[in-house]
């Protein structure tokens, strides 16, 4: 295709002349007892959602609750300011950004109000987030109840949000729209007014409030007249298929749907109202779930049969493409996708003892075998698997929740290729969205990959197949004029096909600045009319949510991406920006890193809560720097990027837990590095990120300084220092005597064949546990393989963390060195840390082939054991059950359950506490992380020690070993101390040194 130039490439500004009045507001904002931040790293914070677009706002302001949000939205009025009404800030159509004025629901109107379980209602706030509200839920009614739509954000998106795009979720197959379960809805008007919509009209929230019970009334007459003069095309050109998401749900002021306006309001993209709660019906929960996996050739092979499927009654039919599941295998492993059949697309169909009853079966083994039967029959399925392990299937469900933020940066092998996007594998949003009547989906996407091919792009596809919804990514060149003039020709062109399909250009993404434009291709003008007069009906100024729906902006104005260069990132410590402009526009906004449960990532966010300590918000601030940087050294030395950076754990746990791999540890070395150079640095980057250089003069005169530690006056003094909070006690060198009876004891190190692993005793190891390195030798000698020993090498990690990159790569250059033997024996290291440096950090900071020819090798303790246990090795006596720690670096380099799948095959029960230590290397010592380094324990170690003090506390990670300790000497509940995997399982030592 050949690319015209686009309109419009951005949004109107607002003008000059309104700076002042924006000045004004602010300061009446704050007057107000309000909580509003207009700083630039805010700002940049809250220019961006999960779509393709960015959009500085004025200010944000975080609501405490409704009555916040109305005198937010008067002040507003008064000043002629939009609004923009977001939640967890997910949207993928642009929904959650805007000049103007953003309302954070999230951070503090998340409360759950009334449940009443006979009427199966609730009452929530905007701000909740939905996996919050089901957990709720199904607490207060004994499992019994739980609400219904469940997109694959739900552990990071709001119920304002759910409202805001009329969202579905992965078994919106049985239970719909959020619209199904709304009953009412509690609102804030452009102007202030506190209004409630219900099923049947709408009254002032306050019935005492005369000037809102007058706008309640004549909102409400205004809408009546609206839809007696529409009545035809409401009823024929609304709901015609079950994911009509696009445009306003007007059909829904019908006489005979009671005029609805609750629902009528669902999926208005905060354009009428702000919603601050909402009531909503609740559904049974299910108890006797089993997911099928079916393979298929193809996704169109898939789609076709659906209709085969719904008699069945399943609650859920999700497709994925084969793009998807390579690049999940290659980020976390191919464990994460063991369980599917083959195939190169896949459906998961759920099915629970509704469907049993719907087929009339005894059970839901039985609905299943019935439902393979008649799939064989179909022809197309190549192969299927029952997943009835509760772990597996949330494995698998995980590979479809994931896939926008999977689909985003594929693995090279995922079979991506795109002009203009080269070896970078990147898709993108934009026409991700659009519904068919299901029976049409497999025709629809026959069509559609024919018009891809048209285009020379791909699509990744994913989505909800049982309600023809299909959400896809498709390789946009978004950084080039010509690429976004292809983009607005393919939605155009795609527009078309979707509405020749019968169906939607929205099914729950909402349209946004993704889509509004191209609603003239889709509604009549007639229709455009009656959304735009019921948009003025309810926002005369148009303040609220401006160009969504009603007025939109041009589709490629405001992109992100625009004239963004699009260079790999060459490696760390660089001295151009280039190669790290790409790797930070990794994160695309799902937002993964805002959740509560689930992973690790990201600590920081769930002690604090702010958008600037999540993985996204940093990632946005590091995003606008190196887009507005005026040249290189301002660019560096950054102080919004400092302060997003500051309570970085650099846990790299968002390095595996991201669906996109951002690595902000990595990130925040290389910002460090630079932003540093020539200045003086923090006091705990010399005292902690010299460590390496320093320690064996403190193992020398040991036990001076232990004492001299446990003296409160010496103590302080040494904290103040070495910029190390007073409240953290330093943990106890071991003394040169004790560190020449554990070494002295290892084997010498062996350069030839004689032996087959290598053991790297590491800094920490070495200066403070010695114990564990013999501990170690011993578990790795147990099956009689030679065994050889270094001690005189450094992973350099203390200056990665503090972005003391030159020094690290010298370090670390050295370790390749002499470790690169020429051979490929395994090199174990106790320190998962500094294991997982060499594995990971060391080929990136050290470009040659030694560097990748030792990394390949390393392995932690807990990786290795496997390798032991298939050896034939037995362990001594084990506990029946332990408290697993595992360190965040570990998880994210060796696999999350590394540790767990070891000490299982060994037949002991793991409780894994889920989650960082909290201290993570230097951050939990340094000044100013005290209270979220706590916070962060409380997360999952702490109430772990408390609620099981008998249980051992297996910690190889130092840090882990060193947030226990603390724990146990500052919490009267807490009675442990950690121990090293390698203590639990090595035999004891016999009396000649050897093992027994």
């Amino acid at each position: 295709m050949t690319a015209t130039s686009p309109p419009g490439e951005t949004e109107t500004a607002v003008p000059d002349r309104v700076v002042a009045s924006h000045t004004a507001l602010l300061a009446e904002l704050a007057a107000a007892d309000l909580e509003v931040d207009g700083s630039t790293r805010r700002r940049s914070e809250y220019s961006y959602d999960a779509s393709n677009y960015r959009i500085p706002p004025l200010a944000v302001v975080f609501p405490r609750d409704a009555d916040d949000v109305a005198a937010t939205a008067r002040l507003c009025h008064r000043h002629c300011v939009p609004i923009i009404a977001r939640g967890g800030g997910t949207s993928m159509a642009g929904n959650a950004i805007g000049r103007g004025i953003v309302i954070d629901l999230s951070r503090h109107m998340r409360r759950v109000g009334a449940l009443d379980a006979q009427r199966r209602v609730v009452t929530a706030e905007a701000g909740v987030i939905l996996t919050e509200l089901a957990a709720q839920v199904q607490a207060r009614t004994d499992g019994r109840l739980t609400f219904a739509p469940d997109p694959s954000s739900a552990s990071r998106a709001t119920l304002g949000g759910a409202i805001g795009n009329d969202a579905c979720g992965n078994h919106s197959v049985r239970h719909g729209r959020t619209s199904d379960h709304v009953e009412s809805l509690d609102l804030v008007t452009a102007d202030g007014l506190r209004l409630t919509a219900t099923r049947t009209g709408l009254a002032a929230t306050d019935p005492a409030d005369a000037h809102a019970a007058l706008r309640a009334h004549e909102l409400s007459s205004a809408m009546r007249d609206l839809a007696a003069r529409n009545l035809a095309i409401l009823r024929t050109d609304l709901e015609t298929i079950p994911r009509q998401v696009s445009g306003y749900h007007l059909a829904h002021l019908l006489p005979e749907n009671g005029f609805d306006v609750a629902r009528a309001l669902v999926g208005s993209e905060g354009g009428c109202a702000i919603v601050v709660s909402a009531t909503v019906r609740l559904v049974p929960a299910p108890t006797s779930q089993l997911l099928l996996c079916v393979g298929y050739r193809s996704i169109a092979d898939a789609a076709r049969d659906v209709p085969a499927i719904l008699p069945f009654a399943p609650s859920a039919i999700e497709g994925i493409d084969g793009k998807i599941v390579t690049t999940m295998a290659a980020r976390r492993g191919p464990d994460t996708v063991a369980g599917l059949p083959a195939g190169d697309a896949w459906l998961f169909i759920d099915l629970d003892e509704h469907s049993a009853a719907a087929q009339s079966e005894p059970d839901v083994r039985s609905v299943i075998a019935r439902l393979r039967t008649e799939l064989g029959e179909q022809g197309r399925m190549v192969d299927a698997t029952v997943v009835d392990d509760l772990a597996t299937r949330k494995s698998l469900w995980r590979v479809r929740e994931d896939g926008a933020g999977l689909s985003a940066r594929l693995a090279p092998d995922a079979g991506i290729t795109a002009a203009g996007n080269g070896p970078l594998h990147e898709s993108w949003p934009g026409w991700e969205d659009a519904a068919v009547a299901p029976e049409r989906l497999a025709d629809y996407l026959v069509d559609f990959e024919a018009l891809l091919d048209e285009f020379g792009l791909t699509g990744v596809m994913y989505g909800h197949f049982g309600a023809g919804c299909m959400h896809v990514r498709i390789t946009f060149d978004l950084r080039s004029a010509d690429g976004r003039a292809i983009m607005r020709e393919f939605c155009t062109a795609a527009a078309r096909l979707v509405v020749a399909h019968g169906g939607s250009l929205s099914g729950e993404h909402g349209d946004g600045r993704a889509r509004s434009e191209l609603l003239p291709i889709m509604y009549s003008p007639e229709m455009l009319r009656a959304f735009d007069e019921f948009k003025r009906i309810w926002d005369r100024d148009g303040l609220l949510n401006p160009t969504a729906i009603v007025a939109p902006a041009p589709i490629t104005a405001d992109l992100a991406l625009a004239d963004v260069p699009n260079r790999p990132w060459a490696g760390s410590g660089s001295d151009s920006l280039d190669g790290f402009i790409h790797a930070v526009q990794g994160c695309i906004g799902v937002g993964r890193c805002r959740s509560s449960t689930g992973g690790v990532m990201c600590p920081s966010y769930r002690a604090t809560r702010d958008e600037k300590d999540s993985t996204r918000g940093r990632a946005r601030v590091l995003q606008d720097m190196v887009r507005t940087a005026p040249d290189l050294e301002s660019g560096w030395r950054s102080a919004d990027v400092a302060e997003a950076l500051d309570l970085c754990l650099s846990c790299k746990a968002c390095s595996s837990d991201c669906p996109t791999g951002v690595d902000m540890a990595s990130y925040k070395s290389e910002f460090l590095h630079h932003h540093y150079r020539g200045r003086v640095r923090p006091a705990s980057h010399y005292s902690l990120g010299w460590m390496p250089m320093w320690l064996p003069m403190a193992t020398a005169t040991a036990p001076v300084i232990n004492r001299a530690l446990r003296a409160e006056p010496l103590r302080r003094l040494a904290a103040r220092l070495g910029g190390i909070d007073r409240r953290r006690a330093m943990p106890a060198f071991a003394t040169r005597r004790q560190v020449r009876s554990h070494l002295d004891a290892l084997p010498a190190p062996h350069t030839g064949a004689r032996s087959d692993t290598i053991l790297v005793v590491d800094t920490f190891t070495r200066a403070f546990r010695p114990h564990v390195a013999t501990a170690t030798a011993r578990l790795l000698g147990a099956t009689g393989e030679q065994l050889g020993c270094r001690a005189d090498v450094c992973c350099g990690l203390t200056w990665i963390s503090t972005g003391q990159l030159t020094r690290a790569r010298k370090t670390l250059a050295r370790t390749a060195e002499l470790l690169d033997d020429g051979t490929d024996r395994p090199i174990v290291v106790p320190e998962p840390s500094c294991a997982a440096a060499l594995h990971k950090d060391l080929p990136e900071l050290v470009d040659s082939p030694a560097a990748r020819r030792v990394a390949a090798r390393v392995l932690s303790v807990a990786a290795f054991v496997p390798r032991l246990l298939d050896a034939g090795y037995e362990p001594p006596a084990l506990p029946e059950s332990v408290t697993l720690q595992t360190h965040c670096h570990e998880y994210a380099t060796f696999g999350a359950g590394t540790g767990t799948s070891a000490l299982t095959r060994l037949g002991v029960e793991v409780h894994s506490a889920d989650g960082c230590c909290g201290v993570a290397g230097n951050f939990g010592f340094e000044s100013g992380h005290y209270e979220v380094s706590r916070a962060v324990a409380e997360q999952a170690l702490a109430p772990a020690l408390r609620t099981h003090p008998d249980r051992p506390v297996v910690t190889d990670g130092f840090s882990c070993a060193m947030s226990v300790d603390h724990l146990d000497a500052t919490d009267p509940l807490v009675n442990a101390t950690g121990i090293h995997l390698a203590e639990l399982l090595a035999p004891a030592p016999d009396t000649h040194g050897g093992t027994r």
